[in-house]
């Protein structure tokens, strides 16, 4: 299982026309569904992607997913894919590339993943460091905890 970051551009992020024209493909392992989304028990792993995927569309980003039981033929066309089936089998599944470059095999990425590569913004707020008292203590105050 591998996911790879690569540097976006050299100030590290994409341009508006960049972000505008990314593409990401997610090749499936064989499931259930086209989404994997279904059945009696769900992945919670597929259920987030499933919405991490979504909010990506959102944001403009050209989004294809496929499925090995539903569409075996794209498999065999993209040479980045069958060559990693051919080496690691079915564990390579899913492969995600992001503009054609292989960028994860053998899990789901992540959203912050997706964001990174693609250069979409996420909407969590980053949280500022609380700021070291100096003292032993737990830092609730004089009286403790």
């Amino acid at each position: 299982m591998s996911c790879s970051s690569l540097p976006l551009t050299r100030a590290g992020k994409l341009s508006e026309l960049e972000m505008q024209m990314s593409a990401v493909e997610i090749y499936d392992p064989a499931m259930c569904c086209p989404t994997g989304v279904c059945g009696p028990s769900v992945d919670p792993a597929l259920t987030q992607f499933a919405a991490d995927l979504e909010w990506l569309g959102a944001a403009g980003v050209e989004v294809s997913r496929f499925a090995l039981s539903s569409d075996p033929g794209r498999f065999a066309e993209n040479s980045q894919v069958k060559t990693l089936l051919e080496e690691k089998g079915d564990d390579a599944l899913p492969a995600v590339l992001v503009d054609g470059a292989l960028r994860c095999s053998g899990r789901y990425p992540t959203r912050l993943e997706l964001a990174e590569w693609t250069g979409v913004r996420t909407e969590r707020p980053t949280l500022e460091m609380a700021q070291d008292s100096g003292d032993e203590g737990c830092g609730c105050g004089p009286e403790g905890c």
